[in-house]
């Protein structure tokens, strides 16, 4: 199975920078670039206006969609509500409507209807979506509910669009939701620019009408562990040093990340009030930069570790909101009561935003000075230190090597550290004099065996980090005790013809590929595949590390997000089902369309109940070459009654050929997403009366996993 060199957000799917992910062609085309996983290696495809089967489907558009968060959005009934009423009280009577990023023309639909039958044919709402997958599908849906005349549909971004050319006049009402977690992020502020400057009258209306960020001090372990790995690793015993006090070369970004906030309500201590930030107006033209001081009183003792952000929506002058705000702190909140908050509704279109901040000490009632700015697309903030403050060690500059959070924890964690250590040391052990090829991204793989093997010789790969790793393991050299004369620059096309350097005798991976967030477990696999093609180039006794790679699985009852991705029928009474196969839907469905592989970090996926022994699905031999196919069968037991909406995939890692040192990627496991494979109706399963078969298959030539399961009856 192909995937995106960089999956989409949904922001990337819906409006202005979808472009950086496709090109246009001709009229009605466009290009899309695709990444093999296990090569790394990147395809144009081209995605037409017609290539649609005799039943309407597009192969391409589904492979698109499918793993979007487009399914989730549509089925967040407080949005479609909250948009549908405001529409209707700003939409009365004929006007010229302009719709941008209008996926599936929802919003369109709701202009339309709120107009009334027009008493002229002419039309005046324009749907403008630049993502061609998307517009297909709009083009289907609308077409469904007998709108595809009421409505001009345009394929372009709305930077694009010119009076008289793509539209007859100036519109006099702009409805969009070019939203995303941080509010700025899918370029609303550009976006409202042009319009402004280009396509909209003097004082037009719009929905949305206003918006609000807020935001909230908090502590919490779990967030400091993403952020501080210069403080963690003074702690680590392995002699390892990634980011040495004062140097910025491995760390994160400064910016916002997107969270489900509520899954860490028991381990969050509200540290101040929620305080607004930054009020926008969408009736007039936004201004691109802004700034504000803000003294913020602390309501208790602590540390803060994190901003907590959210927003609420204004949707029109009469007062419809819509909030991201968490539902755990709802309770403390003075914020304005609203019938549509959403509360109760798991959602992962729109989360939470954290700022991960430098562990500023506070006691109660001390008053904190923070610094916002708002940019064109983000929302950054700076605390005002007290002069004596003391230095905490973080960065105030941005890293040479920026890591997620989730990375950057993992890399302070003291017994992933422990366990990547030992193994390390153990295959070094039997190795007199190493030449070591690291096949993936790990920076701190490469410095452990130059660190523990004082006679190894190093070839680093590096592909997703290329240069830049090089650079930052020069950097790292005289904290970690090697010189840059035992480490080969080369990639792996000059490797094939250095035949100078000898054989490899250790091949090794975490794995770890920068900039790949959004991989599937089995998608890692792709050092597996580098070690195959270099196959002549190994000692007969070359070691592997991992030695084993063991697929898991287990059934789960995950009732949040399987109604998040559950099918469309009518939203707001306008028929969406011609999007259900496309979107890749489940339940209540006639057809036996097999359900997409979902990549999600569990835990942030509300309630959850592993119902099920663990299966082995698939174990894959690193020692031997890639096989074109992996099959197995196995059975499990069902521990727990209740609902199963699906099952949770992972890797487990055998570092060792003992079998000792097995590192996991399971549910339990916040530093990496699992693989969720949702069933298209539940099943009530009982802890005795069912057993579990679960058959799986592995092609190497696309990376594409097929999973068949059977509920059997334990006689």
């Amino acid at each position: 199975m192909l995937s995106f060199l960089r999956k989409p957000r949904l922001s990337e799917l819906r409006h202005r920078v979808a472009a950086i992910a496709g090109g246009r062609g001709f009229a009605g085309q466009m290009f899309q670039l695709k990444t093999d996983p296990l090569t790394g290696k990147s395809e144009w495809v081209v995605i037409e206006v017609g290539d649609e089967d005799v039943n309407g489907n597009s192969t391409n558009t589904k492979s698109l969609l499918a793993n979007t968060l487009y399914l989730d959005m549509l089925n967040d009934s407080y949005r479609n509500k909250a948009f549908r009423r405001a529409i209707e009280n700003t939409v009365n009577g004929p006007c010229r409507v302009l719709d941008i990023g209008a996926g599936t023309g929802l919003l369109s639909m709701m202009a339309a209807r709120a107009m009334g039958v027009p008493d002229s044919q002419e039309v005046m709402i324009t749907a403008c979506e630049s993502y061609l997958p998307m517009f297909k599908l709009m083009r289907k849906v609308l077409r469904a509910n007998h709108m595809d005349r009421r409505i001009h549909m345009i394929n372009k971004r709305s930077d694009e669009l010119e009076v008289g050319v793509d539209i007859p006049s100036r519109a006099d009402v702009l409805v969009s939701e070019i939203l995303d977690s941080e509010f700025l992020g899918e370029g609303l502020i550009p976006t409202l620019q042009h319009a402004y400057d280009k396509l909209l009258v003097e004082n037009p209306r719009t929905v949305p009408y206003r918006a609000t960020t807020y935001a909230q001090l908090i502590e919490c372990k779990y967030l400091w562990e993403m952020n501080d790995l210069v403080n963690r690793e003074q702690q680590a015993s392995d002699g390892i040093h990634l980011a040495p006090r004062g140097m910025p070369l491995i760390g994160i970004k400064k910016q916002q990340y997107p969270l489900h906030c509520d899954a860490l309500k028991e381990e969050i201590k509200l540290l101040s009030a929620p305080f607004k930030v930054f009020e926008f107006e969408f009736w007039r033209r936004p201004e691109s930069f802004h700034e504000t001081k803000l003294q913020i009183k602390a309501i208790n003792d602590g540390t803060i570790h994190a901003i907590m952000s959210w927003w609420l929506l204004q949707l029109d002058a009469e007062g419809t909101t819509y909030s991201t705000e968490p539902e755990f702190i709802s309770s403390h909140s003075d914020i304005e009561e609203s019938s549509l908050h959403g509360y109760g509704q798991w959602r992962d279109h729109w989360k939470q935003t954290i700022w991960l901040a430098p562990g500023l000490p506070v006691v109660k009632d001390e008053q904190i000075e923070l610094c916002a700015s708002q940019s064109e697309t983000s929302i950054a903030y700076e605390f005002k230190f007290p002069i004596g403050a003391v230095d905490h060690g973080l960065f105030t500059s941005e890293c040479m090597v920026a890591l997620s959070p989730e990375k950057n924890a993992l890399y302070g964690d003291p017994s992933w550290r422990n366990s990547m250590h030992n193994a390390t040391k153990k295959i070094l052990r039997n190795i007199p004099d190493p030449l070591c090829l690291v096949a993936d991204d790990s920076i701190f793989l490469a410095i452990s065996i130059l660190h523990l093997s004082k006679t190894s010789r190093l070839i680093p790969l590096l592909p997703g980090l290329g240069s830049k790793g090089l650079q930052c393991l020069q950097n790292l050299a005289p904290f970690n005790n090697f010189t840059m004369d035992r480490i080969e620059i080369l990639n792996k096309g000059d490797l094939l013809s250095a035949q100078h350097l000898g054989k490899i005798n250790l091949l090794a991976a975490e794995p770890y590929y920068f900039g790949n967030s959004n991989l599937l477990p089995w998608e890692n696999l792709r050092f597996w595949k580098e070690r195959t093609v270099l196959s002549d180039f190994l000692s007969e006794d070359a070691q592997f590390m991992p030695c084993r790679g063991l697929l898991k699985a287990c059934a789960v009852y995950l009732p949040a997000l399987w109604k998040s991705r559950y099918c469309l029928n009518e939203i707001e009474q306008f028929d969406h089902s011609a999007a259900n196969n496309i979107l890749g839907a489940c339940g209540g469905l006639s057809t036996s369309e097999d359900t997409p592989f979902l990549p999600y970090f569990v835990w942030q996926c509300g309630e959850m109940k592993i119902l099920s022994e663990t299966a082995t699905i698939l174990e894959f031999d690193f020692s031997k070459p890639m096989r074109s196919l992996c099959w197995r069968k196995a059975q499990v037991g069902f521990e727990k009654s209740g609902k199963c909406n699906g099952f949770i995939l992972w890797m487990e890692w055998v570092m060792d050929a003992e079998g000792e040192i097995v590192l996991s990627t399971g549910p339990d496991k916040r530093h990496w997403k699992q693989g969720v494979k949702l069933l298209n109706e539940p099943v009530e399963v009982g802890d005795r009366e069912l057993k579990l078969e679960l058959e799986a298959s592995f092609e190497a030539s696309n990376a594409n996993l097929t999973l068949l399961h059977k509920f059997l009856k334990n006689y």
